[in-house]
């Protein structure tokens, strides 16, 4: 007769550690349970999405990840928290090799948005999961093409303030679902969090769900 040891029993719980509310979503359509295990105010969670000189997007979002799982994994640790594997995710846009980040306001969401318009571009979405078995990763990369986007429909859509804290300035959940012509790839690894992917991971790291 087999028995499960600390290492192989299947888990109940996920620690999320992302402040997305779209991440929530996906996973609560997967039917994982989760809680979310975000950074304290003695963590500088902005520094570890710099990015290095001459790194291109794949490494850069797949770096931020790893660092993001080795971050919370340090947290979990220090909170005394039980050992339930750990998710965290990074999502990056690129029109070439330069990477689009989150915008620090409306006119550089602006020149993001007029960048990708009437142009095809890169959404590339990192996962992790640690668990007691180890840390597993996978990359999902997609490209979305923009139909061309007025000047005027640009002005509206950053008006709305959705592109602020959005990779690429835009949610293609959101209202710029309108400037999306199509999209090669996986809809919710552009949303920020690859089911499919997440799902595998999540199982190799024995979660039950």
């Amino acid at each position: 007769m087999r028995h499960d040891t600390p290492q192989d029993t299947p888990q109940d719980t996920l620690y999320l550690a992302s402040q997305s509310p779209r991440r929530r979503e996906l996973l609560t359509q997967l039917g994982v349970r989760y809680e979310l295990l975000l950074a304290g105010g003695d963590e500088d969670a902005e520094a570890l999405e710099a990015v290095l000189p001459g790194e291109s997007p794949d490494d850069y979002v797949q770096r931020v990840c790893a660092l993001k799982a080795e971050a919370a994994q340090r947290r979990r640790e220090r909170r005394g928290l039980p050992p339930c594997p750990i998710l965290t995710s990074d999502t990056t846009v690129c029109r070439g090799g330069d990477i689009l980040g989150k915008p620090g306001d409306a006119a550089e969401a602006a020149a993001m948005l007029a960048s990708l318009s009437g142009t095809t571009h890169r959404v590339l979405t990192a996962v992790t999961v640690v668990s007691t078995l180890g840390a597993r990763h996978a990359l999902s990369i997609s490209d979305v093409t923009f139909r061309p986007v007025s000047a005027a429909e640009i002005d509206r859509y950053v008006a709305s303030g959705e592109p602020l804290g959005k990779a690429g300035a835009y949610g293609i959940q959101g209202r710029a679902a309108e400037f999306i012509e199509r999209i090669s790839g996986s809809y919710s690894g552009i949303m920020g969090l690859p089911l499919f992917e997440t799902a595998a991971l999540l199982r190799e790291a024995g979660l039950r769900f």
